[in-house]
């Protein structure tokens, strides 16, 4: 049967089912005058708020807060992901604690309290520092921001991230291994007998099990395992990296290095701006050794069961050997991770006549290897406008196809270089904050806060690409500026998609070099082509279908089943308070987890997740 149009709301608006599309935040009006001690002030604050929060006195702590201010928490407070408005809301929120104490980080001039810009653009004038802070549980950062309302100074947004809990401190620097046991010991192993046994789990169960290792299932296990909980990640491919590798022939990531460095080891100094495909494969396998992670590839899920009372997994695997047989293993984890990436499915639109395509190659992007070297002449239609889609299509281009790329909706379109000169600016660049202030930094701001900041930024990245904008639309190609003209990053959050961070390939469409066919659904394949709903065909010998995936809960029904699939939450886009939904938290179902996203989040949110998992393991919270 032919795909139907569905009455959807216009793609810069689009959101994930059941997402939120948050309302932008409101920054307050301020003076401009600058405070001659912003230290004091801040002191004095934080001072107030201590003894406020120990004696639970809630009327000081509602006069140190904005009216409409803003506290986000990263597990400090509760075991979950929360953004909290509204003064009432907030004292609600953080009354009642058993132990919470904040102190101010002056450990740069970066961090100690300064007076200035609490916005992006320096039209809100304020004092912004870091703050450590202390828990029941452990220990914490965040980054503290006040605006002066009338003659007081006031808290306007406050955010605060767990990092440590306590007596679990993760096993680096000070904390690192000895590596070796000194001393006549019967029986002694040395380093390489440890690890074999360590990887090989014949002995004990993992507490974790991660099925998939590219950056998602690598950053939560290295997490784990600075924190000694055991850990096993599979992968049903020949090689780690292979999930990169295996990509389309000119894959390089469009996020600059400074943006992805990993977990515990960073790239090199020399490591290239953009990083290509093959070059990150290697990278997850080095990663791997010099972390000694304990990775499992050509190794599938045959089943698994939930044990209520046991509170654990009953996971049976199939490892495939490298001389073709395979064997089974049934293990026993209390915890199992899901990071086969943030989407689930391949998305595969039905047309009627698929079956009948008579052409050399019909598939979906997730399968396209590359372009066929030497083809100068022959015709390939590329269905889907986002980066997989330009990013394939230029690779037609470059090996001598005329090509066609069929664009339903519009697209929100970012060239690489405001990204990198504007939009990441000052936070991931060279010589940049190091990269765990610049996470902090970046999570600090509530999200409705964040997506008001960026309406202002994409139209500063818009003004810089206008020459490419226009040129876009004066070769019919339709652009947009995202949801509440919030831009790309927003559109990532919110829908997961609809977006192309521009390498060279919108320059293409300008030049004709890249013929675009805009608007129009497709009726039907031909055996050598496509028909339009208006009656227009075009002629292919290769289609490829670059149209995305389906949500995360998808590959949690293929692998785990609906037992599972039917109790977890669906998975991106953003809650009511404008944290991501269900990924990186308690998913709704006991001991199962979802983890994925770009190589920044998931450096950030390993942690979280980490965390939550090691709580559990110390009997600090439950599942």
């Amino acid at each position: 049967m032919a795909s139907t149009a569905i009455d959807l709301p216009p793609s810069r608006q689009r959101v994930e089912p059941g997402s939120c599309d948050i309302p932008l935040g409101e920054f307050p009006k301020t003076n401009e005058t600058t405070p001659e001690d912003p230290d004091k002030i801040a002191s004095q604050i934080i001072d107030q708020l201590n003894l406020s929060l120990v004696a639970n006195d809630k009327e000081t702590v509602s006069g140190l807060l904005a009216e409409n201010g803003y506290w986000r928490d990263h597990l400090c407070f509760t075991w979950d992901l929360r953004t909290i408005k509204g003064r009432e809301e907030i004292i609600a929120f953080i009354s009642g604690q058993e132990k919470c104490i904040i102190e101010i980080d002056r450990g740069s001039p970066l961090k100690a309290p300064h007076a200035g810009p609490i916005d992006a653009f320096g039209e809100v004038h304020g004092i912004e520092f870091f703050i450590n802070i202390t828990t029941k549980n452990g220990t914490g950062n965040g980054i503290v921001r006040l605006a002066q309302v009338g003659e007081r100074w006031k808290i306007f947004t406050v955010f605060t991230s767990l990092t440590a809990l306590n007596g679990s401190n993760e096993a680096t620097n000070k904390n690192r291994p000895t590596g070796v046991q000194h001393g006549a010991q019967e029986g002694r192993k040395n380093w390489q007998d440890r690890r074999l046994a360590d990887e090989s789990f014949e002995e004990k169960d993992p507490a974790v099990l991660i099925v998939g290792a590219g950056q998602g299932g690598l950053t939560v296990a290295a997490r784990l395992k600075m924190l000694n909980v055991d850990t096993l990640l599979i992968d049903n491919e020949e090689r780690i990296g292979d999930s990169w590798r295996k990509r389309y022939h000119q894959l390089v990531l469009h996020d600059p290095v400074w943006f992805d460095h990993m977990p515990y080891l960073p790239f090199p100094d020399s490591w290239p701006i953009f990083t290509p495909k093959d070059k990150l494969a290697d990278f997850f396998e080095s990663y791997v050794k010099l972390l000694e992670l304990n990775v499992w590839t050509r190794t599938e899920v045959r089943s698994t069961s939930w044990d209520e009372d046991k509170k654990r997994w009953e996971v049976v695997l199939e490892r495939s050997k490298e001389d073709g047989t395979s064997e089974r293993r049934l293990l026993h984890p209390r915890h199992i991770i899901q990071a086969t990436g943030h989407s689930g499915k391949k998305k595969v639109p039905i047309f009627k006549g698929m079956d009948n395509f008579k052409g050399d190659r019909l598939c979906h992007s997730s399968e396209f290897p590359g372009a066929n070297p030497n083809s100068e002449g022959k015709k390939a239609v590329v269905v889907g406008s986002c980066n997989s889609g330009h990013d394939i299509a230029q690779d037609y281009y470059e090996k001598g196809y005329d090509v066609t790329m069929v664009q339903r909706s519009s697209t929100c379109v970012i060239t690489s270089n405001s990204i990198t000169s504007i939009g990441l600016k000052g936070l991931y660049e060279e010589g940049g904050p190091p990269i765990e202030d610049a996470d902090v930094y970046l999570n600090s701001i509530p999200f409705p806060l964040f997506k008001a900041q960026q309406v202002k930024v994409t139209k500063l990245m818009n003004q810089n690409d206008a020459k490419i904008l226009e040129g876009l639309a004066k070769a019919g190609f339709k652009v947009d500026m995202g949801p509440m003209d919030a831009g790309l990053i927003t559109k990532y959050y919110q829908r997961g998609g609809g977006y192309y961070i521009d390498v060279g390939g919108s320059q293409l469409i300008i030049d004709g070099k890249i013929n675009v066919k805009q608007g129009q659904e497709i009726s039907e394949i031909l055996p050598k082509g496509m028909r339009f709903a208006d009656g227009s065909m075009i002629y292919a010998d290769e289609i490829v279908l670059a149209t995305g995936y389906q949500n995360m809960r998808s590959n949690t029904r293929l692998i785990f089943g609906d037992e599972v699939a039917d109790r977890v939450g669906d998975v991106w886009g953003l809650d009511q308070e404008g944290e991501f939904r269900t990924i990186w938290r308690r998913s709704g179902h006991p001991g199962f987890w979802f983890m994925g996203g770009n190589l920044a989040l998931c450096r950030y949110y390993s942690r979280i997740l980490a965390l939550q998992i090691k709580a559990i393991e110390e009997e600090i919270t439950t599942y």
